[in-house]
């Protein structure tokens, strides 16, 4: 039960999109508030808010680098998140698979059709050579 309710916790903070952002971007290299700031154009007040709750339901930590305070991501409960998910990758992939499929094979027809299309183009486009006085049929 305690799982479920840590995975439902988890939901509730990365439904709101900017947390969603924040965590994106920390997903490329560790960031300071201000390069937060800047690169997602919100506010500091914002950023800070988000950041702290990242940081209470453990989605992220920080470290000090001289002045600034720098945050980076924490697997665990993205982790429980992915774990959550697993259960229904195997409908998703035979769906996945399937449309895949349907893919191809439309596309093997286009291209049948295309070409079939084409050799008709070509014929009604080709026009007899004229002839030329004297030359025999």
């Amino acid at each position: 039960m305690e799982y479920i309710t840590n995975v439902e916790s988890a939901f509730e903070i990365i439904a709101e999109p900017n947390r969603r952002a924040i965590l994106s971007l920390l997903t490329l290299s560790e960031q300071s508030v201000g390069e937060i700031e800047r690169q997602l154009r919100m506010t500091q007040p914002t950023v800070s808010k988000h950041l702290r709750v990242l940081r209470e339901a453990g989605f992220v930590e920080s470290t000090v680098d001289a002045q600034r305070r720098l945050y980076r991501l924490k697997p665990g409960p993205l982790q429980q998140v992915d774990a959550w998910l697993a259960q229904f990758r195997q409908f998703w992939s035979v769906h996945i698979d399937a449309l895949e499929r349907h893919l191809d094979r439309m596309e093997q027809s286009e291209t049948k059709e295309s070409t079939s299309t084409k050799k008709k183009i070509k014929e009604k486009t080709t026009r007899p050579k004229p002839r030329v006085k004297g030359e025999k049929k």
